[in-house]
């Protein structure tokens, strides 16, 4: 079978690497185009654009749908991984088996542009991947695979997205065998849908009246990107990794201290959470004790 897979960022490369070594012919790789980065706004290639390069494998970099029309009847069937753009039926049936999507929830549980992160938004610890017949509809096409996997409560998005990596070779290798068997996907259940959309800057604002929790699961949730934000001293901070204490607190919500040296933060119900980093406007990761020594807070000093 020839193997066309459309992909752009990193989660897709243990999968590139089992197809590489696989009795299936990885025949093509789309993906989209270079992109400016950095202060000097050079053009930077995906990491599958890069890994396409460094193994020999014709590449394709490009948003254009005509041309991808036309580069997907080339082949059997397209694997897409993140790829971000939208397809028309008519291009989902351009391959001989149409295309195939390797998605990082159980569907229907959250359909959309950022499963893993709504899931772990949720304190939700049981998530897994899916793969599944892409059709018109986001995410609602029927499945062929899924796996299932367990993480901690303080497990981060770019963490769990690692493991779902790994985890997705397996649930493509049998899809693959049941397209090949020619297996029909077994439609999704109409209950437990979910909708995990992409989240935009306001929705990574940090509320502090919400239960310490709830906040930290936030900030696991949007670690590394687009990462959980609050103001200090108007200019926005990002809080990185903090930890649940099982105490009450005096302080107000958003309220901070530093108390034998750990940064503590005011919750709602008089709930506290510590913060363990963070990133300050213009700088790199570093200890909030270090942070919170630099600024030399005052009390009463509050995350806006």
């Amino acid at each position: 079978m020839r193997i066309g897979v459309a992909a752009t960022p990193s989660v897709a490369l243990p999968t590139l690497d089992w197809l590489l070594d696989s009795q299936y012919s990885l025949v093509h790789v789309f993906s989209t185009p270079d992109q400016p980065a950095g202060r000097g706004r050079a053009l930077i290639s995906s990491p599958v654009s890069t890994w396409a390069k460094a193994h020999g494998v014709p590449l394709t970099t490009t948003r254009e749908l005509e041309v991808l029309e036309e580069c997907f009847r080339s082949v059997d069937i397209v694997l897409v991984i993140g790829f971000g753009v939208i397809f028309s039926e008519q291009i989902l049936n351009a391959p001989k088996f149409g295309c195939i999507n390797l998605h990082f929830s159980l569907l229907p549980q959250w359909r959309g542009a950022a499963p893993v992160q709504h899931a772990l938004m949720q304190g939700q610890n049981a998530l897994g991947v899916t793969v599944f017949r892409l059709e018109t509809g986001v995410d609602t096409g029927p499945v062929f695979s899924s796996n299932s996997l367990e993480v901690s409560s303080d497990a981060t998005y770019g963490e769990v997205l690692e493991q779902m990596s790994e985890l997705g070779v397996s649930a493509v290798k049998r899809a693959l065998e049941k397209v090949v068997a020619g297996e029909s996907p077994v439609p999704q259940s109409g209950d437990g849908i979910s909708l995990a959309p992409k989240i935009s800057r306001q929705g990574a604002k940090i509320d502090w009246t919400k239960a310490a929790r709830d906040i930290h699961n936030k900030v696991r949730g949007l670690n590394p990107e687009p990462g959980a934000w609050t103001t200090w001293r108007d200019e926005p901070l990002q809080i990185r990794r903090t930890q649940v204490e099982n105490s009450t607190s005096l302080l107000q919500a958003g309220e901070i201290a530093l108390v034998n040296g750990v940064l503590l933060a005011g919750c709602g119900d008089n709930e506290v959470l510590q913060i363990s980093t963070l990133i300050p406007s213009g700088r790199r990761e570093m200890p909030a004790k270090d942070w919170a020594n630099g600024a030399r807070l005052q009390q009463g000093a509050t995350f806006v």
